[in-house]
Order: structure tokens, then C-alpha cells, then sequence
């Protein structure tokens, strides 16, 4: 199965292929539901598709609006730039969208996103009729869903589902509530994610407001645990899944390593799911699910509106080791005397450096690195590669 992951800018693209994705996807500056994301421009689309292509990788460009008709202008200058860059598929939601792009743009892939609320075979027969090559299933499917599905369409259309991440409260994304109570428009990219607000009920009359008591948590009563599928990748594989995807083009480089890392060592039968497990508990998340993979009994439980993570982001090395020492990134506070951990796609994974040495970047020594993303030397007796990354325990 194909390993997706989000990229949110560049940096976060090369870090998703430097820890083993197998194809990437990410948003030019429109059309694309992360509005607030880094994106990429037209010279950065070009880029990101050479990278990817001559690393063997694949890139998908998001243009999963609802649309308007005010958004089809310009779409064709647009569509040409995808297709020249070599775009390996189009993630696309409203289905004017795809209608237009299959009759005036009949090359590239399109991959009907999980906004389109895909959960039946019907559904996914209608898009199959309409050319589309995959479909991003909708996240209230089932296992025993998918199989049907599967079973039903055969090898006509790819199937994707997601595996990791946060979860909308609304049916597969569409929201109205951040319109409502900011004015910012959730299905053309620019949601505030007021589901994780905490809210208050009032009666009509009364002047005073009372929390919504859901659990002892909290009152967060549209906010959602965050999705994990690491250790059911085979029963998702045996449905008929071709792809799994990963969300997060919101979330950081540390976010995106972490949970590469994690899924690539898990279809490459890394089979301790104890230290997986820990390994995602190390990067920024809310409690995990199963979502609706597994039927009705396994809820899409509330949550605590605040995530929690067991690790932090210390630096990310900019040049591979020589001679017992690195260059690295900083990117939060240091000192001599600390022992960091290595996150690595190789055997370098987990193990640890004692810092004994720090050099800045006008050659002082320094017993301190607190200058935010100076690039420093340190010690470093493993060979660690450009992209590893240094963290530490809360």
C-alpha cells in the first residue's frame, strides 16, 4: 500500500520523503481547503514535483473546494501549470469541478477527496463514470464497509482511506460552523476550527450560562479524538485499501516525521506496536480512535480541546555527520550536559547524544543554544543524515 502524507510548505515535503512516504499531497495558493497553510506557488509546484519525481515519489495537488462559480475563473491558466509540472492526480471534491477538468483537462488523475462524502458503490461507480482513477473514501466508512465497496468495483478505481490524524465533528469535513461565528469560509480553506472551542448553554430567558457537562474532561462536545490505524494496516489492506493517508498539512516538520516514521516502519513489518505506539505519543495529538473503522461500537469519542505530546522538537540536522560532529538546526533550547534523542528513517532511530559541545554559527563555543533556528555544530557519534531530527522528553 501506497504511504501519503501531508505537506503544509516544502520543508515539510522533503521531510515526509526523507522518512519514507511514497507520495505526497499539498495545495497551491488556491482552490486547496488549508487556506492558512504554507502552500506552494507556481515555481514551488514545479520544485516540489521534480523533487518528488526524481526520488521515485508521487505528489498530489489538492483543489477540494466547494466551489463557486467566481472560482472557475482563472482555473484553466491554473490547470495547465498542474498539468505541465506532471501532477500525478488532482484531489478534487465538488463535482462541477471534476466535470470541467475530465471534459477540458482529460491527462491528469483525478482522486475524488473525502469531501464528496464517498460511502457507497453507487457513489463510487458515479465518479468511476465520470473517469476519476481514486477515491478518498469518507471517514464513516467501515472495514466491512470498504470490502463491499471493494468487492464491488474491483480493480476499476484505487480506493484511499485515512489512517492517522485529527477527525472533523461534521460528515467528512463539511462545516458550516466556522462561516457561522467567524465569517471565514471553512469549504474554501479558511476554517477557524471552532468545533474545538469550549462552549456554553443559556435558557432563553435567564441571563447566566452554564457549561454543557459532557464527561469529567471537559465540555468539548464537538471535538473529536484524533484517528490511528497503525496496528490494523493489514485488515485495512486485506479491504481492498490501496493508499493510507495521513492528516495534517496544518501540522509542523516533528509532526510530519513522527508519523511517517512511524507508518513506514510499520508497513515494513516493524511489528513492536508498543514502541510505534510510543513513537506517536511523542508528537503533537489528541487521545487516539479507531473512528468508525470498526462499526458502532468504537465512537468517535470527545476530547479535550488542548493537544498533548510526550516530546519536544529540539533541532533538525541541515548536513549529514562528518568527523564526529553535525550541524543541526535549532529549533527549541539547549545546553551542554543534555541527552537527546534521535528520530531517523535508519538504525539510528531512538538511540541518543549526550551534548558535550556546542559551536554557533560564528565558530564560539557556547554552553547554551537559545537563538531560535541558529544553525550550531554539535557532537555526534552516530552519522546521522540531513532531515534527522534531535528531541527531548517533557
Amino acid at each position: 500500500m501506497e504511504l501519503l502524507a501531508p505537506a503544509g510548505n516544502f520543508d515539510k515535503l522533503v521531510t515526509a520523503v526523507h522518512f519514507g512516504a511514497d507520495a505526497v499531497y499539498f495545495s497551491g495558493k488556491k482552490f486547496g481547503l488549508r487556506a492558512f497553510a504554507g502552500n506552494f506557488d507556481e515555481d514551488e509546484i514545479y520544485k516540489a514535483m521534480e523533487f518528488l519525481h526524481s526520488h521515485g515519489k508521487k505528489g498530489y495537488i489538492t483543489l477540494n473546494i466547494v466551489a463557486k462559480d467566481s472560482d472557475f475563473v482563472g482555473l484553466d491558466d491554473y490547470l495547465k501549470v498542474l498539468v505541465d509540472a506532471k501532477v500525478d492526480g488532482l484531489i478534487v471534491s465538488d463535482v462541477g469541478l471534476i466535470y470541467y477538468i475530465r471534459k477540458n483537462f482529460p491527462s491528469p488523475n483525478v482522486h475524488v477527496s473525502t469531501q464528496a462524502n464517498v460511502n457507497n458503490s453507487q457513489s463510487a461507480k458515479f465518479f468511476v463514470d465520470m473517469g476519476c482513477t481514486r477515491i478518498v473514501l469518507a471517514r464513516e466508512m467501515s472495514i466491512e464497509d470498504i470490502k463491499k465497496m471493494h468487492s464491488s468495483l474491483g480493480d476499476k478505481v484505487e480506493l484511499e482511506a485515512f489512517v492517522h490524524g485529527a477527525m472533523c465533528i461534521s460528515y467528512s469535513g463539511r462545516c458550516l460552523l466556522s462561516n457561522y461565528l467567524s465569517g471565514r469560509d471553512s469549504n474554501h480553506g479558511a476554517c477557524v476550527q471552532a468545533c474545538r472551542w469550549k462552549y456554553y448553554i443559556r435558557e432563553e430567558s435567564r441571563e447566566d450560562e452554564l457549561p454543557i457537562e459532557e464527561d469529567e474532561r471537559g465540555t468539548y462536545i464537538l471535538n473529536s479524538k484524533d484517528l490511528c490505524l497503525v496496528d490494523h494496516l493489514k485488515e485495512l489492506e486485506e479491504a481492498g485499501v490501496n493508499s493510507l493517508k495521513i492528516e495534517g498539512r496544518m501540522k509542523s516538520d516533528y509532526y510530519v516525521a513522527s508519523v511517517v516514521n512511524a507508518y513506514r516502519r510499520a508497513l515494513d513489518g516493524f511489528d513492536d506496536f508498543e514502541v510505534l505506539h510510543s513513537e506517536l505519543e511523542k508528537t503533537s495529538h489528541r487521545r487516539y480512535t479507531t473512528g468508525f473503522y470498526f462499526g458502532a461500537d468504537d465512537k468517535e469519542y470527545l476530547e479535550d480541546s488542548m493537544p498533548v505530546q510526550s516530546y519536544v522538537f529540539i533541532a533538525k540536522v541541515v548536513e549529514d555527520a562528518v568527523d564526529g560532529k553535525v550541524k543541526v538546526e535549532m529549533r527549541n533550547r539547549f545546553r551542554v550536559g543534555d541527552t537527546l534523542e534521535i528520530l531517523s528513517a535508519d538504525d539510528n532511530f531512538l538511540k541518543t547524544i549526550t551534548i558535550t559541545e556546542i559551536t554557533n554559527s560564528k565558530g564560539e563555543n557556547i554552553d547554551d543554544a537559545k537563538r531560535v533556528q541558529e544553525i550550531v555544530t554539535i557532537n555526534c557519534p552516530c552519522l546521522l543524515k540531513s532531515g534527522d531530527i534531535l528531541r527531548v522528553e517533557k
